[in-house]
């Protein structure tokens, strides 16, 4: 276990712990959950990468203290309302996970809520993608923002902080958008999040603040408990975000309903060409100029190799 060198952003070295993979696997204690090939294949994103070794050595303690995390929370909840003298609803406890397009932050996320199901099957838990409030194609158009479409500006933030009101102020059941990445816009159905204990957040820029602004301001990243920041070197994630390309091309980009069907009928060069563009203009350029400025708020850094696989674990200092 080492301290975090300083590096991106200038940030202290005292900040955080280092861990390598034998370091934070001493860190599960005697947490065991079984899972199954089909419970670590229904957890996958389309091109990423996981064994279940790696599940035992890296996310076994992530949970583990996730688990504690919660239960402190709680316990500090209760004693703080009871000194006010107050009987609150159940405040859910809310877990960030962010990164680059393509890091795999769905797969981290859906991992996560199946082991805290397996550890307390009476949790609700759900997770929800920022996706759902990115604003529509027809208002990011009428705004000139669709080719920034993932970047701070293309998202209702007004929306999604007042959902993440609702949800820490005990709301029973609260109504969200619903975005299909099939046909790359907002959809008129609705989700419905009923009574959760947990929420998983998932999204390019939740722990993103504006220094520019000088009125008060409320951001997503004050809603969180927990924040997790997954990593790698960016010529990595890009080249994961090329090798996804190609694999809708064979997929969802064949399905006649898909907003990006013309792509289906690229050649490889083609594609290839199309894929490094959209890198470098949109989801690249975001990566650098807004995500990974906000790698040092997060309580947990999760550090990839080129092969998808956790290399080590960085965590702040509390």
């Amino acid at each position: 276990m080492d301290e975090a060198p300083v590096s991106r952003g200038k940030i202290s070295s005292s900040l955080y712990l280092v861990f390598n993979r034998d370091e934070w696997a001493q860190r599960r204690g005697n947490l065991a959950i079984k899972l199954s090939a089909d419970d670590v294949r229904k957890v996958l994103a389309l091109n990423d990468k996981i064994t279940e070794s790696e599940i035992r050595d890296f996310y076994f303690p992530i949970t583990r203290l996730l688990e504690l995390s919660i239960n402190n929370n709680r316990n500090l909840y209760m004693e703080r309302n009871r000194f006010m003298g107050i009987n609150p609803d159940k405040m859910p406890f809310i877990i960030g996970v962010t990164g680059s397009v393509a890091v795999g932050k769905s797969t981290t996320s859906r991992l996560l809520k199946t082991l805290l199901e397996r550890i307390n099957p009476e949790y609700r838990i759900y997770i929800v993608s920022t996706d759902n409030f990115l604003k529509s194609n027809a208002r990011l158009t009428e705004e000139n923002l669709m080719e920034r479409k993932g970047f701070p500006e293309s998202y209702d933030m007004q929306k999604l902080i007042s959902f993440l009101v609702d949800i820490k102020s005990g709301r029973s059941s609260v109504e969200i958008p619903v975005y299909s990445h099939l046909k790359y816009d907002i959809l008129r159905e609705k989700q419905e999040i009923v009574n959760p204990d947990i929420l998983i957040l998932e999204g390019l820029n939740i722990l993103q603040i504006d220094h520019s602004k000088t009125d008060n301001q409320i951001y997503v990243s004050d809603f969180l408990d927990f924040s997790i920041f997954i990593d790698s070197n960016v010529e990595y994630i890009k080249q994961w975000f090329i090798e996804r390309f190609f694999m809708l091309m064979e997929t969802a980009f064949r399905d006649k309903n898909s907003y990006f069907q013309k792509y289906s009928r690229f050649t490889r060069e083609e594609a290839l060409e199309t894929a490094s563009k959209i890198w470098d203009g949109i989801n690249g350029k975001n990566y650098e100029e807004n995500i990974v400025k906000t790698r040092y708020r997060a309580e947990l850094i999760i550090e990839k190799g080129k092969d998808h696989s956790i290399e080590k674990i960085m965590m702040k200092k509390l």
